[in-house]
């Protein structure tokens, strides 16, 4: 059974629980790049796959294949969240790594759509446990005065896999490799770093208070009650939601997009896609993090307001996008909107842990990814149909700049549980 250490344990712990804090941290970040190395190499290669897989046919089913990854690994995660919060989370990463390794390097091998698409389901059920458990163990950690900071750090490595795969077209691109090699060889990549990481990874030090274990032993049904009574927890879910409807647009469909408007090559419209807004982004999450745990300092909205503050920065980013009719100016606009996506992204788990106790948290994160991730996988299914229609981008892009004007409101609306975060930014 999985527990959190109690501030007193990890002051009495001092430098050694530390450095396993920081570690932890090092040895994470490799695995949220291959996370979504993987996803970001399908929208890279999607000319080369479609072509060496006639029956995908049309945008609308590649879409509907995006969203079958997006659907599975939505209605698991509250599943995953709950068993990361009952046992041991480095068991479920260690276990979540090898298998969807194992599926991405099976992808490589597939020949119709119809098995496309079950590899993306199956992927969907293996990823599923990864995220809420992996940002669990991180707050178990990493206290106020470093949260946001370790999960940025932390989500550099998602930025890392995303840059990388973007350059994925070019491998598809090349005769002696191709796309089948991409997802062969990072499955294996990620099949052989299992084992370090079953060996250096830890659990933090357990609580054995009797009230806390009969916390723990409660139910998937009254944990989600727990939650659904949670008014503050109820506003990040849509909060955490609305902008990951444009967030997952961008990451999947932004290089079919500069491909088509601007008459690039596969490779080129891959690396215009990706590289500048994940290089934005992880500038964004570095400093984000930085602004936000001194925010703490100065009150404990600190995280709320940088995260609301990211998400202002969306609104001309997402309006530009749209509107942009030189690459250069829809490559600034993207720019902008990796900034404000950083804000976002490394305030998320620290915001859920000012809401919700500590044994709840990997099951909170996983019904956040339900909602979030079921709604963007529909929203590259509609993105996907609206494209074939000859939608306006103009118009969808700035549909998604009014959500997150929207977005910025619902996060300033949550207020801080007094229990959870004391003086000084100093949270449980």
């Amino acid at each position: 059974m999985h527990s959190t250490p109690s501030d007193h344990d990890l002051s009495a712990a001092g430098p050694p629980l530390a450095r396993i804090a920081w570690l932890t941290v090092a040895m994470l970040a490799p695995v949220a790049l291959l996370n979504y190395l993987d996803r970001q190499m399908l929208a890279a290669m999607k000319t080369s796959m479609m072509a060496d897989i006639p029956d995908i046919a049309s945008r609308e089913n590649w879409g509907f294949m995006l969203g079958s990854f997006k659907w599975v690994y939505a209605l698991l995660s509250p599943i995953g969240g709950y068993i990361a919060d009952r046992y041991s989370r480095r068991l479920v990463i260690v276990s979540s790594l090898f298998v969807w390794s194992a599926v991405t390097w099976a992808t490589g091998y597939v020949t119709t759509y119809e098995s496309l698409v079950a590899t993306r389901a199956l992927m969907g059920i293996s990823e599923a446990f990864y995220i809420p458990a992996a940002l669990a163990l991180i707050t178990d950690f990493h206290r106020g005065s470093t949260r946001s900071r370790a999960v940025g750090i932390h989500q550099t490595g998602i930025y890392a896999g995303l840059i990388l795969g973007g350059f994925a077209g070019h491998v598809a691109d090349a005769p002696a490799l191709g796309w089948r090699f991409a997802f062969q060889a990072s499955g294996l990549v990620g099949i052989l770093y299992a084992l370090p990481l079953l060996l250096v990874l830890r659990d933090p030090p357990a609580r054995e208070t009797a009230a806390e274990r009969a916390h723990q032993s409660a139910s998937l049904t009254s944990a989600l009650g727990e939650l659904a009574r949670n008014r503050d927890y109820l506003l990040l879910v849509v909060y955490f939601t609305l902008p990951a409807m444009a967030g997952w647009v961008v990451k999947d469909w932004m290089p079919d997009i500069l491909k088509e408007r601007f008459d690039l090559t596969q490779g080129n419209a891959g690396v215009y896609a990706v590289l500048p807004v994940q290089i934005a982004s992880l500038v964004g999450v570095l400093f984000g993090g930085w602004l936000a745990d001194s925010a703490m300092r100065r009150t404990v909205r600190g995280r709320i307001q940088v995260s609301a503050f990211g998400m202002l920065l969306f609104l001309p980013a997402l309006f530009g996008v749209g509107f942009s009719e030189h690459l250069g100016l829809a490559v600034a606009f993207l720019i902008l909107y990796g900034i404000g996506w950083g804000f976002f992204d490394c305030n998320n788990m620290p915001i859920l842990s000012q809401i919700v106790p500590a044994d709840r948290r990997a099951t909170g994160y996983g019904v956040m990814n339900l909602v979030s991730i079921s709604c963007g996988g529909f929203a590259d299914w509609g993105f996907g149909a609206l494209r074939d229609r000859h939608a306006p981008l103009a118009v969808i892009f700035g549909v998604f700049a009014l959500i997150a004007l929207a977005s910025a409101a619902v996060v300033l609306a949550i207020r801080p549980r007094p229990e959870l975060v004391g003086r000084a930014g100093a949270e449980s």
